[in-house]
C-alpha cells in the first residue's frame, strides 16, 4: 500500500483505499481461530488519509483500522495487534492497566479492543473512538518513550471531535444516510402499492407508524434493517394462535417485491400474506399494545448486537415509543 509521506499523519491528501486484502495465512498477526466471529460489522466507507486507514461502519460509527491507529501512535502494527489479541492478559501489566483505566473512565468495559468488521469481503479490526483516544493518550503522554506522532494526532483531535474528523476525511454524510432511509422506505411502499388485493391490507404499509419514528430517531432503514419481517412473523403467529380467520375470514397471499438495489430482490416476487380489512383495527391495537411493548425492544437489541444499529440509537428509538402513552385501539 502506498503511503503519503509527511511529518504529521494529518497533512492534506485524501485517496480511496483500494488495498484491503488480508495478508496470507502465513503472514497473519492474529491466530486463525480468532480472525472470524459469528457476526461481522459492515463497513460503509473506508479511505486512507495521509497513510492512515479510517472509515465509518454501516451504523455510522467511525473507526481507525489497526494499521491506521498504529501509525497515528507511532508504533508498529504488530505491537498494537499483540496488545489487542492478548488484552485479557495485557490488562494486568503496566501498559494495559494504564490504557484500561482510561477506557473505564470513558465508560468502555468491553472484552475486546476492536470490532471485527468486513470491508469488501476482507476482515478488518476496527478501533472505535474510546479505544483510539485511550491508546493515543497513552503513547502521547503516559509511556516513558512518548511518540511525537501520537502527540500530534492527539492535538489534532483535541481541536475537533473524533467523529467529525473521520466523517470529514471519509466524506461520510449522516444527513445523506437519513435521506437514504426515507428512499428505502418510500421505494418499498411504491413497490407494493398496487399488489395488495382490494379488501385486504399488508403488514409493511401498516407499520409506517413504527418505521417513521425509527427513521426520525436515527435508525437507518436499509436492506439489512427490515423490521416488517419481524412484525409479519409475530402477527402471523398471533393470527393463527387466536384463530382470527374464524372472525375475519381467511388471509390471502400477494406478490411482495423488493427494490432492485436490495439483495432480497434476487428472489422477487416473494409471497406475503395480506389480511382482511376487517382485522385492521385488531392489527393496529396488537401492534401498539403487544408488539411494540414486548417484542420491538428485543428486535432493536438484537439489531444492535449485530452492529446494524448503534446501541445509543436503539435506546433512543425505544424511548421514542415508550415516552408516549399507547392509545387504546378502537374496534
Amino acid at each position: 500500500m502506498s503511503k503519503v509521506k509527511s511529518e504529521s499523519p494529518f497533512s492534506p491528501g485524501l485517496k480511496s483505499n483500494d488495498n484491503t486484502k488480508l495478508p496470507s495465512k502465513t503472514n497473519r498477526l492474529v491466530p486463525p481461530q480468532i480472525v472470524i466471529q459469528e457476526e461481522l460489522f459492515h463497513v460503509e466507507k473506508q479511505v486512507e488519509y495521509d497513510g492512515v486507514e479510517m472509515g465509518v461502519l454501516e451504523n455510522g460509527v467511525p473507526y481507525l483500522s489497526e494499521s491506521g491507529l498504529a501509525r497515528m501512535c507511532g508504533v508498529d502494527r504488530k505491537v498494537l495487534n499483540r496488545l489487542a489479541i492478548n488484552w485479557t492478559d495485557e490488562k494486568t501489566k503496566e501498559r494495559g492497566m494504564a490504557i484500561n483505566q482510561m477506557l473505564e473512565k470513558s465508560g468502555y468495559f468491553e472484552n475486546e479492543l476492536y470490532l471485527k468488521s468486513e470491508h469488501n469481503g476482507t476482515v478488518i479490526n476496527a478501533y472505535t473512538e474510546p479505544v483510539c483516544l485511550a491508546i493515543l493518550e497513552y503513547y502521547a503522554f503516559v509511556t516513558k518513550e512518548k511518540r511525537d506522532e501520537a502527540i500530534n494526532a492527539f492535538r489534532t483531535l483535541a481541536r475537533t471531535t473524533f467523529r467529525t474528523f473521520i466523517y470529514q476525511a471519509t466524506g461520510y454524510s449522516p444527513d445523506q444516510k437519513v435521506l437514504d432511509s426515507w428512499k428505502h422506505f418510500h421505494d418499498r411502499v411504491d413497490m407494493i402499492l398496487d399488489s395488495v388485493p382490494l379488501g385486504y391490507f399488508s403488514v409493511f404499509r401498516e407499520i409506517a407508524s413504527m418505521i417513521v419514528p425509527m427513521i426520525r430517531a436515527g435508525i437507518m432503514i436499509s436492506d439489512r434493517v427490515v423490521p416488517d419481517i419481524s412484525v409479519g412473523k409475530a402477527w402471523s403467529s398471533y393470527w393463527t394462535d387466536n384463530n382470527l380467520a374464524a372472525t375475519h375470514g381467511e388471509r390471502t397471499k400477494y406478490d411482495h417485491e423488493y427494490p432492485l438495489y436490495y439483495p432480497q430482490s434476487k428472489s422477487n416476487p416473494q409471497p406475503a400474506y395480506a389480511y382482511p380489512d376487517s382485522a385492521l383495527g385488531e392489527f393496529r391495537g396488537w401492534l401498539r399494545q403487544n408488539y411494540i411493548t414486548s417484542k420491538f425492544p428485543n428486535y432493536l437489541i438484537n439489531q444492535a448486537k449485530q452492529g446494524k444499529i448503534p446501541a445509543p440509537v436503539a435506546n433512543k428509538a425505544i424511548e421514542t415509543f415508550y415516552g408516549k402513552a399507547l392509545p387504546e385501539s378502537k374496534k
